[in-house]
């Protein structure tokens, strides 16, 4: 959900034009962005949560309804027929840093939504702090990947990704489908 593999080939994609400082200055900005999003995303949403009266299950029945969609929708345009792209040859602004490549690349709404509610799920401060390292840890694989995406981004590696990203895609849709009957069970029983 937040993880390099999604984000190794529209990084690729969008800096194919930029010169490898301009490169590692777009990764380095998007990453401190990302922490930053996501670390307040997870402190204020359960703040908000617990402020709007918003029962756990209810939230975690959202991100699985999201997580669920998300990852269909992925799979699915999977088979879509690809269609010819235009050739874009300008030079990328470092501004890409936060949009397209911050948000949504790096930091989904799904991937914001776990956050929360790992985040709300911790009984205390050190079960926090733990989601929050895990978050932040996996920032940093998505950084060492940008860093050196040109170098990973080969045709072989395009094959063995694709074949990856679908699969992990079925698994993101069972997921989301889990966290939902789980939520369901949860809204249910109470």
């Amino acid at each position: 959900m937040l993880g390099p593999f999604k984000v190794l080939g529209p990084f690729v994609k969008i800096t194919k034009n930029a010169d490898l400082a301009l490169t590692r200055k777009i990764a380095y900005r998007a990453i401190l962005i990302s922490i930053i999003s996501l670390s307040l995303a997870a402190l204020l949403g359960e703040n908000i949560m617990k402020n709007y009266g918003i029962p756990l299950p209810i939230l975690a029945l959202t991100a699985g309804i999201i997580l669920f969609l998300v990852a269909l929708l992925n799979i699915i345009q999977q088979f879509k027929p690809t269609e010819p792209s235009a050739v874009n040859d300008k030079i990328p602004a470092l501004s890409i840093a936060v949009s397209p490549v911050a948000f949504p690349i790096i930091v989904t709404p799904y991937g914001i939504a776990a956050v929360i509610v790992f985040v709300a799920l911790s009984p205390d401060l050190n079960g926090k702090v733990t989601v929050l390292a895990m978050a932040t840890g996996i920032m940093f694989l998505n950084l060492i990947v940008m860093l050196f995406a040109r170098n990973i981004f080969k045709p072989l590696t395009v094959m063995i990704l694709s074949i990856l990203g679908a699969i992990l895609g079925i698994i993101q849709v069972a997921l989301g489908a889990n966290i939902i009957y789980n939520s369901w069970k949860a809204l249910m029983a109470s």
